[in-house]
């Protein structure tokens, strides 16, 4: 792309372009944009059902009036209609299917049995077996469509631009270009502006202020940069503007690397077959050759047998013999565990996932936002000799009170909840309050006058370097160290609060016969450690990348029983790879990146890691409803393929039998939707 077309599109604004046809970085997007395809395919699917239905019920209230009109079969005149209305789209697949050599499937069984309802003179059960299966497989995809957007949203952490910096050796001058970030070389200079994410890794050469990487890393505390420090695409400058060296090209960039790494484990994983198609490829071809001998032998061997009789029987076979039942009531057994899904704030992306909960031999969850709130909250309030808690954290909560900074958030939300007794002048000044003599160091701490006393908050190092004395000789990357007039006064800490239900949520997951629970986190160590041990993991790793957390994931897999499955747990950009990988991806919806649902098969819409037991109750109980339709409607199903053979049942009464299975079948699916799961059931 030409530097001055991309200008065109992308000025000093940067903004998304109008155009978007025309730029190759923005085009991507419009594949993120809500699919209408499939809102279109519903509507013309309910029309065809809708007139095929009407016509199917006006054909038996005007059956007389037709017959003295057009003659004996005049019902065929609305009934084909009604047929074709419905069925096309079944006869022009299994057309298509027989080209490309694919007889014997679901749609060249319906095909076959209503069109030999059709000839042997029974056309509303021709077109009722059409209804039926038009419906169960309306029904099916519209509940195992997923929700799933474009890989293409991942675009929204690329970068969009790039600001280079050019310098003109002769003119001894520079200016500032915006180009793709995949024209950018290395060893290029790369200006990144407070707002603007980091287009490409490199090394900061000039410039301080902090960044959130917890897109990549998952660290929910900022990163300080400063020159020397080598800087990741995808990071988010909050403050400071920065100027890198580029030391890698885009493509092989931590932003292009995740890209790369969803679409290769999505790739990997293998679709769940439906369970119609897998029986259909045996059920299939033994009932239409059984019903051709049946046409054809008898007559050849029984003397006296006529051929148009036998070939009636074989025709009532295959009428007998479509597995509407299993068509309407497996997807609707389903269908009313995605339901049931659904009310619990589970989103689940298609029946496979469901199957899915049923193999887990191992659940592995990623820490910020999903085992914690993603928000910190205060946890010790430590005053040295001299001062009081309450006039620490006013204090603290003072000092802080410009600063962005997780920790200074997290005090200054505890002054305004907790009932603290500051002392009269300190608390005329929190309600009118001006700091005199301000003075930030980035990443280390903020000084400030308070009521005339000076006071410092920051961290060890920032209270060392001005001279205080009496410090503790550790410290903590979730503390904040304050000195009053030059004399150390105590620390604040806080932590990453867990979040609620998560211990009950471990011990249900075991209960439910998960044998391992594991969390894989880009946080520190100490942090890590801290939260595994409260959750009672059975492990736990600290400081890993995306390639990292996959790694592991992929070691896992591999030690693991053939026939058991493992989920990974998350809501992060960098947990969408690992996500995409695992035998089931859940994640967290309600704080979770649109990369993450894209990835995952399983959204937990509120958050709570209870829905996690939840949702494997309802795929239990799904999976035992949908066995009981399977054994009881194969069951009914095989008697009067018997009794058709030898003539015992007519085209009405397997019909009927057909119809009745599926009420019952579809009857019993329906108490997957209507049973109460976790906290309902205890109601």
């Amino acid at each position: 792309m030409k530097n001055e077309n991309f200008i065109e599109h992308h000025h000093a604004a940067a903004q998304r372009c109008d155009d978007s046809t025309a730029c190759p970085t923005c085009s991507p997007r419009k594949l993120a944009g809500p699919d209408s395809n499939s809102d279109k395919e519903d509507r013309a699917a309910i029309m065809r059902l809708a007139a095929s239905g009407l016509l199917f019920a006006l054909s038996f209230t005007a059956v007389p009036w037709l017959r003295s009109w057009a003659g004996p079969r005049a019902e065929y005149i609305p009934l084909s209609a009604a047929y074709l209305i419905v069925g096309y789209p079944v006869l022009l697949g299994a057309f298509r299917d027989i080209i490309r050599g694919k007889i014997f499937n679901e749609l060249f069984l319906m095909a076959i049995a209503s069109l030999g309802a059709m000839a042997i003179g029974e056309p509303y059960e021709a077109v009722g077996v059409m209804l039926f299966y038009s419906l169960g497989e309306l029904l099916q995809e519209k509940a195992v469509r997923s929700s799933r957007r474009s890989i293409a949203r991942l675009v929204d952490l690329r970068p969009e631009f790039a600001r280079v910096l050019k310098i003109d050796p002769d003119l001894g001058s520079s200016k500032v270009e915006l180009i793709s970030p995949e024209d950018v070389r290395i060893g290029d200079i790369v200006e990144v502006r407070p707002g603007e994410r980091v287009p490409l890794d490199g090394t900061i050469i000039e410039g301080k202020g902090s960044l959130d990487t917890s897109s990549l890393t998952g660290e929910s505390l900022p990163m300080e940069g400063e020159p020397g420090k080598e800087l990741k695409a995808g990071y988010l400058s909050q403050s400071g503007l920065f100027r890198l060296r580029v030391i890698a090209p885009f493509g092989q960039s931590s932003v292009a690397r995740i890209l790369s790494l969803v679409e290769e484990a999505q790739e990997r994983k293998a679709p769940t077959e439906k369970f119609i198609t897998k029986f259909a490829a045996i059920y299939t071809p033994f009932v239409v050759i059984t019903a051709a001998l049946l046409a054809v032998v008898p007559p050849l061997i029984i003397p006296g047998a006529i051929f148009s009789q036998w070939l009636h029987r074989a025709l009532v076979l295959l009428v007998i013999s479509c597995p509407c039942a299993l068509v309407i009531s497996i997807p609707l057994g389903y269908f009313g565990g995605i339901g049931a899904a659904s009310r619990h704030k589970i989103l689940v992306k298609g029946a496979g996932a469901l199957d899915s909960l049923l193999k887990l031999d191992t659940v592995v969850f990623d820490k910020t936002g999903t085992l914690t709130e993603g928000r910190f909250e205060l946890k010790e309030i430590k005053p040295a000799s001299g001062f009081e808690a309450g006039e620490l954290l006013a204090l603290a909560a003072a000092v802080e009170r410009y600063s962005s900074h997780p920790l200074a958030l997290a005090i200054r939300r505890a002054a305004e909840k907790e009932d603290i007794n500051p002392g009269k002048a300190l608390k005329t000044f929190l309600a009118n309050p001006e700091l005199l003599e301000y003075e930030e160091s980035r990443g280390l701490g903020v000084s400030a006058l308070v009521e005339g006393r000076r006071v410092l908050a920051g961290s060890l190092a920032f209270l060392r370097e001005r001279g205080i004395e009496a410090l503790p000789g550790t410290s903590s990357d979730t503390s904040v160290y304050l000195a009053v007039d030059s004399r150390y006064a105590g620390f604040i800490s806080a932590a990453d609060k867990l979040k609620d239900g998560a211990l009950e949520a471990m011990a249900a997951l075991k209960g439910l016969g998960v044998k391992k629970v594991i969390m894989l986190s880009g946080d520190r160590e100490e942090t890590a450690s801290r939260i595994a041990a409260e959750t009672g993991m059975d492990g736990y790793a600290a400081g890993l990348l995306p390639e990292d957390k996959l790694a592991r994931v992929e070691a896992m897999k591999a030690s693991m029983p053939a026939d058991s499955g493992l989920a990974f747990v998350g809501d992060g950009m960098n947990d969408a790879p690992v996500l995409a990988r695992a035998d089931l991806g859940i994640a967290m919806g309600g704080l979770g990146s649109d990369a993450a649902l894209e990835a995952s098969d399983i959204i937990i819409m509120d958050d709570k890691l209870s829905r996690l037991p939840d949702a494997i109750s309802i795929a239990a109980f799904t999976r035992k409803v949908v066995i009981q339709n399977i054994v009881f409607t194969l069951g009914i199903k095989l008697g009067f393929l018997a009794l058709g053979a030898f003539g015992l049942a007519s085209m009405w009464e397997a019909v009927i039998a057909d119809v009745g299975v599926a009420l019952l079948a579809v009857l019993n699916a329906t108490r997957v939707s209507r049973a109460k799961y976790g906290e309902d059931s205890k109601a």
